[in-house]
């Protein structure tokens, strides 16, 4: 996996031993697609999704999404995962990238978030496939006022999985890859 656009272009995202029974990266493929929607597609519209702003990843693993986003002109990024081999796995990253001053980590359970200090214009939440995590994660997310009003949720799931979305966001836009699909939404 590499850094697919940006000041970082090319740079290698490491998958850490220790991490790679816990983490799922997204397909480069996916991700670029990803970021040639938020950076050219309509939704661009009412200003750019993420540059000069801040970006949270939750169930961050390799921290690819948002150090994507950061490559392409993020102000901040926030990492979230519950697992500490993650969460170092991310950091590790970062640092390769000298990027810590511009990243935050937290231990947290993306379904059970604490109130947000801020909200973020740019959201990726990419749980482990099954495991029932979005809807609860989504609801977390609202009610603990982490996402902007004009903010934009990507969500990743697998084709397979069954996801009831809760009724304060919106599907803005959906696309597969694989057996991936990709949910972006925008609150009611």
């Amino acid at each position: 996996m590499r850094i697919i656009s940006g000041k970082h272009r090319g740079r290698k995202i490491e998958l850490a031993k220790e991490a790679a029974e816990t983490v799922r990266p997204t397909s480069d493929f996916a991700r670029e697609a990803i970021f040639n929607i938020l950076s050219h597609g309509k939704l661009v519209t009412d200003g750019h999704p993420f540059i000069d702003k801040d970006v949270l990843d939750v169930f961050c693993g390799t921290g690819a999404f948002g150090l994507e986003a950061l490559s392409r002109g993020a102000k901040r990024v926030t990492f979230i995962d519950q697992s500490r081999d993650a969460l170092a796995n991310a950091r590790l990253n970062a640092t390769k990238m000298n990027e810590l001053d511009a990243v935050d980590f937290m231990l947290a359970d993306g379904t059970k978030l604490p109130k947000a200090r801020k909200a973020f214009a740019l959201v990726f939440l990419d749980p482990p496939y099954f495991g029932k995590m979005i809807e609860p994660a989504l609801k977390s997310l609202h009610t603990g006022g982490w996402v902007a009003e004009d903010g934009l949720v990507i969500v990743e799931h697998d084709a397979k999985e069954a996801i009831a979305f809760p009724e304060t966001f919106e599907i803005v836009d959906e696309r597969k890859y694989g057996r991936a699909i990709i949910n972006i939404l925008k609150l009611t």
